[in-house]
């Protein structure tokens, strides 16, 4: 008995075994903080607060698009399938480590000689079972069929002439001893990549929402422009409509008609290229959203949204980055392919089988589960790689491969998101000057209009004058509003790029 214990014991140990590397996460290839100088904000060296983009997108129209979008837009309904499919992937092949049962029942008819056999019956379960039986009377029977993956019960037949009919039901157990932890490692592997596939679908889910808030944006800063283009075109209409007043009283030379006839055909170009454009951006929101954007959800202008826009909260240490979707992502397949060695390296040391087969065999269908009808039988089994031909070097030399091309994507993953952050924190430490600027520009051109205007009116200055206030006062406007924008879109980047976003993160639905 003593001997025994220590046996299971052995067997025990040797089933905690695991040939899989130790995982060490690779250090960030990335300075610990973000660069500081003319281009940049300073930031303080803290962790980054949780944030959610209804904090960053406080207009209650566009919180509404982005969760309908969430809701409904394929690309989410493609990775949450992506995660229902990892995830079965993952339980088959948790499955190895248990043992398999499978039953079966069969009736066997032969005739008196063994010259002949017919099996009808049914099996439930999967693999092979196989096992003899002697008869009492003259003649050898033999039970083959399927169902357990161990060896089939005894087969009892009867009487040395006639018919012979045998009723047989079995139920069979097979079980892998995993000592070296080939099973385990690949059912870890299954499991980081169930969750490398989750971490994707937040990473879709993210991106779903910066590309809802930018497309939502745009159409806002193109309904801009589409305003500024009419307002242009009004303006001059009315300046060729004086101009041609003008030369018809022989005050103004035609060519004061035709240059202002050049502004106004430039605002109705304008105008018509820009209705397309609003259209365009209202179907990709369409197409983002999954269902069609309604009026009331749809802003009137980047103006009346340039304030509903809140600031990123300061504190970003560098290494935040490693909660970024993409970089989790990139982690759990390098773990996957880490484990993935473990299992190469176990398959060069033998495989340990066990299988057994409990049942009842009799002659009468009426006796058939009685005592003196049981059988069972149990066979241990081994295997020893021997020679294969290079085949199991090779799968770990891929392994080994497959892990060093993982861990240049994650650090390559981090890097990128490095840069994306240090780009968009370069955009954000500029625009608002920038955007100062272009906004006294715009006020300056509107001032200088309205007084060339009115002194082309009295005579004092030639209509090339106020035609020059006129066209740079509608670039300034267009400029302004194309600014607006390019600040909107720099908080909307600096949300995705820095990522953590609870709400983003919940499976849409």
């Amino acid at each position: 008995m003593i001997r025994r214990l220590a046996a299971i014991a052995s067997l025990a140990a040797l089933a905690a075994c695991s040939l899989e590397p130790k995982y060490l996460r690779p250090e960030p290839p990335v300075p610990p903080s973000w660069p500081v100088g003319d281009a940049y904000l300073r930031q303080t060296e803290a962790t980054l607060p949780a944030i959610s983009y209804r904090d960053i997108f406080r207009d209650p129209r566009l919180q509404s698009v982005i969760a309908r979008a969430l809701a409904n837009n394929q690309d989410v309904a493609i990775a949450v399938a992506n995660i229902a499919s990892a995830r079965a992937l993952y339980r088959v092949q948790r499955a190895a480590l248990l043992p398999s049962l499978d039953g079966n029942a069969r009736v066997s008819v032969s005739d008196g000689g063994g010259n002949g056999t017919s099996t009808t019956g049914t099996t439930v379960g999967t693999g092979t079972g196989t096992g003899t039986g002697t008869g009492t009377g003259t003649g050898t029977g033999t039970d083959t069929g399927t169902g357990g993956t161990g060896t089939g019960g005894t087969v009892v037949t009867t009487g040395g002439g006639g018919t012979r009919t045998v009723y047989t039901a079995n139920v069979g157990a097979a079980f892998e001893l995993d000592l070296f932890g080939r099973i385990r490692n690949l059912s870890k592997a299954a499991l980081q990549e169930y969750l490398a596939t989750e971490a994707a679908a937040r990473a879709a889910r993210l991106t779903l929402v910066a590309d809802t808030a930018s497309a939502w944006l745009t159409l806002a800063t193109d309904r801009s422009l589409l305003a500024i283009a009419a307002d242009t075109e009004k303006s001059a209409q009315r300046s060729v409509d004086l101009t041609r007043a003008r030369l018809s009283g022989g005050v103004a030379p035609r060519t004061d008609l035709r240059q202002a006839e050049t502004v106004l055909a430039q605002a109705r170009s304008d105008r018509a290229d820009l209705t397309t454009i609003v259209a365009q951006d209202r179907n990709a929101l369409d197409l983002l959203m999954g269902v069609a954007v309604t009026d009331a959800e749809l802003p009137a202008s980047i103006e009346s949204v340039d304030q509903s826009l809140s600031e990123l909260p300061a504190g970003l240490d560098s290494r935040i980055l490693l909660r970024r979707p993409d970089v989790v992502q990139a982690e759990y397949t390098l773990r996957a392919a880490n484990a993935r060695i473990g299992a190469a390296r176990a398959a060069f040391f033998p495989t340990i089988g066990l299988t057994a087969v409990a049942g009842f065999a009799s002659t009468a269908l009426s006796s058939l589960f009685t005592g003196g009808a049981f059988t069972w039988s149990a066979t241990p089994t081994a295997s020893v790689p021997i020679f294969d031909g290079g085949a199991n070097r090779g799968n770990l030399a891929y392994a080994n491969a497959q892990r060093d091309v993982a861990v240049a994507t994650y650090r390559q993953t981090i890097q990128t998101a490095f840069r994306e952050v240090a780009d968009a924190l370069a955009r954000r430490g500029t625009v608002d000057r920038q955007f100062a600027a272009q906004r006294l520009l715009a006020e300056a051109a509107q001032d200088s209009y309205t007084l060339a205007d009115a002194r082309y009116r009295e005579g004092i200055d030639s209509f090339l004058v106020s035609l020059d206030a006129q066209r740079t006062l509608y670039t300034a406007r267009r400029s302004l509003a194309s600014t607006r924008l390019v600040r909107a879109d720099n908080l909307v980047e600096l949300y995705r790029t820095l990522g953590g976003d609870m709400l983003a993160d919940a499976p849409a639905g």
